[in-house]
């Protein structure tokens, strides 16, 4: 890819896309279509200034793709994430078949196409986190939204003979950073506990319901959106085998350790209070997630990621506390 390449980001009013729409902006890259409900007033600022040829409404995308425009690839982010929309129909329409679309464009026109597929395929991490193609099938997602990446994990799998010549399906793992004013409850822990140590001085956080786990002694795999931006980039231009990849930061991190992260880089003492975690998620709730990043390593990735106490302090002081997004 060269600055002069044209790139369909969808999803592109929401985080990550966004933040992807203004990294390639940096990167010289002006030549994109963004793709998105672009209608939500809450989240305008995060499209408002990014440098494209035009922004295309979801659901004209359709016939915008049967036109003879000029396309050299496809980043797909754009899903429907709420864990908590128990209609499975509504994530099949938005994150499966949608997704099938932009795979048969990208086949039909031998173009690159990455996707965001999820760590919520990974369910309870009976079969670990390794991103590795022969345990797709045995994998049981706790939540609508996880079965449907999966389910489009596995459809991609099975396209051998019609197939991007070059495609790769991101397991995201626990993604914060900025432009995600917008995301309400699904928002990151990291967003949510700035909020509530400004207005409160105090954070609270989820009590476990787990024997094996102490109160905050949850683990998650934190991943700062930069480096999420870093690795699609690298993928880009640097087209290894293709296939499902994780992009965590490879380490996990109590909840503990993430919140005394965020007191520190706002510069408060610390004062934790636990609470129940809500009925609606609690038998869904994933106690330990950590990627493994072996196959993206071996494929040329290099770039070490960002472990929580820089990303964190980079989130909060550059942006949060400047209530500013990502490329102002």
């Amino acid at each position: 890819m060269n600055t002069s390449s044209h790139i369909i980001i969808t999803g592109a009013a929401g985080f990550i896309a966004s933040c992807m729409a203004r990294f390639l902006n940096e990167k010289g890259f002006a030549n994109l279509y963004l793709v998105d409900d672009f209608s939500r007033s809450d989240k305008k600022n995060n499209h408002a200034q990014i440098q494209c040829l035009a922004k295309i409404e979801r659901s004209e995308i359709g016939s915008f793709l049967q036109t003879n425009v000029q396309i050299d690839a496809v980043i797909h982010f754009g899903a429907r994430t709420d864990t908590t929309e128990m209609d499975y129909q509504i994530h099949e329409q938005l994150n499966v078949e949608s997704s099938k679309i932009y795979w048969q464009y990208c086949t039909k026109n031998q173009i690159p196409f990455i996707y965001a597929s999820s760590a919520a395929t990974y369910g309870n991490g009976e079969f670990g986190y390794e991103d590795n193609h022969t345990i797709i099938q045995q994998l049981q997602p706790l939540n609508p939204y996880g079965v449907s990446k999966n389910e489009f994990d596995k459809w991609a799998i099975a396209q051998i003979e019609q197939a991007p010549p070059h495609w790769y399906g991101l397991k995201f793992f626990n993604v914060y950073g900025p432009n995600e004013f917008h995301k309400q409850r699904m928002a990151s822990v990291v967003f949510h506990a700035y909020h509530q140590i400004k207005n409160n001085g105090s954070l609270k956080l989820f009590r476990s319901h787990h024997p094996d786990y102490t109160d905050g002694g949850q683990m998650r795999d934190f991943i700062y959106v930069k480096d999420v931006l870093e690795v699609t980039y690298w993928l880009l231009q640097n087209k290894p085998n293709n296939g499902l990849y994780n992009l965590g930061s490879g380490k996990a991190a109590t909840f503990l350790a993430l919140a005394s992260a965020i007191f520190s880089a706002m510069g408060v003492k610390e004062n934790i209070e636990f609470i129940d975690t809500p009925l609606d998620i609690r038998d869904k709730y994933q106690y330990f997630t950590e990627a493994n990043m072996t196959k993206l390593m071996d494929a040329g990735y290099i770039k070490p990621f960002q472990n929580i106490e820089e990303g964190v302090r980079d989130y909060v002081s550059n942006y949060l506390a400047k209530g500013k997004y990502f490329g102002e």
